[in-house]
């Protein structure tokens, strides 16, 4: 009997250990729970992010132990890239959001449109979609698209109390500059007390496929007699971009 306990032991201690090295080196699952992403992420929405994209930081393990004082195997990301990070008011706190801004870049809003080292950067309207969250509220919004380099994704912002203008941000050495893709319904670097510039250590990797959904207005996964109205399977196992 006592053999068999220990045996039992044994291969949950082995299964979790696997599961961490998975969960810190290659891939993490994380749920979406906030519309500061939409029209790009819903809330409900789950997803898989990869963890070696940047390289590894203390913060790519379990709570964030203090086993490393610095970023290895690191790489840069790229404009556009859709990364969670440690929020740098606490370390503890994920956000995820659309890249906005390299080391040195001087970010700022000018009529509604933003700007990357004063250069304006293209967004061409779509046709409207159906209007979005902000909380539990819905809101009438404009969609774009919006481009720099290759990379394009769209964004949502207020048809009315849209921001026009704000002071130019310039993102110091060694950090990022992030807003969501809800761009009045988001709380991001634009905020400086509490996300602000986000330094590469609290990277935690880029986001890769949604590899499930369901609409938590509609039902939750408890209700499973309500499944068939809630589950969004048009965003099943569909590619982040």
């Amino acid at each position: 009997m006592l053999k068999k306990i220990l045996d039992n032991l044994k291969t949950l201690t082995i299964a979790l250990f696997i599961a961490i090295i998975i969960r810190s080196l290659l891939l993490q699952p994380f749920y979406i729970p906030s519309s500061s992403m939409e029209p790009t992420l819903l809330v409900g929405d789950r997803i898989f992010v990869s963890k070696y994209s940047y390289g590894y930081s203390k913060h790519s393990f379990p709570f964030s132990p203090p086993i490393m004082n610095k970023r290895i195997f690191n790489k840069e990301p790229k404009y556009g890239d859709l990364i969670v990070f440690k929020t740098p008011s606490d370390n503890r706190t994920d956000y995820i959001k659309r890249l906005i801004g390299l080391p040195g870049d001087k970010i700022q809003f000018i009529d509604g449109n933003l700007f990357i080292n004063e250069k304006k950067i293209s967004k061409n309207e779509k046709n409207n979609l159906l209007p979005i969250r902000c909380g539990n509220n819905l809101s009438e919004v404009q969609i774009y698209e919006e481009s720099k380099g290759k990379k394009k994704y769209n964004i949502a912002y207020n048809k009315v109390g849209s921001m026009i203008n704000s002071d130019p941000y310039l993102v110091p050495l060694k950090h990022y500059f992030f807003l969501g893709d809800n761009r009045d319904c988001s709380r991001d670097s634009r905020f400086l007390s509490s996300v602000g510039y986000v330094h590469e250590d609290n990277l935690v990797g880029k986001a890769w496929i949604i590899f499930f959904s369901n609409d938590t207005n509609i039902s939750s996964l408890l209700k499973f007699w309500n499944w068939h109205n809630s589950m969004r399977s048009d965003r099943f196992l569909k590619l982040i971009k």
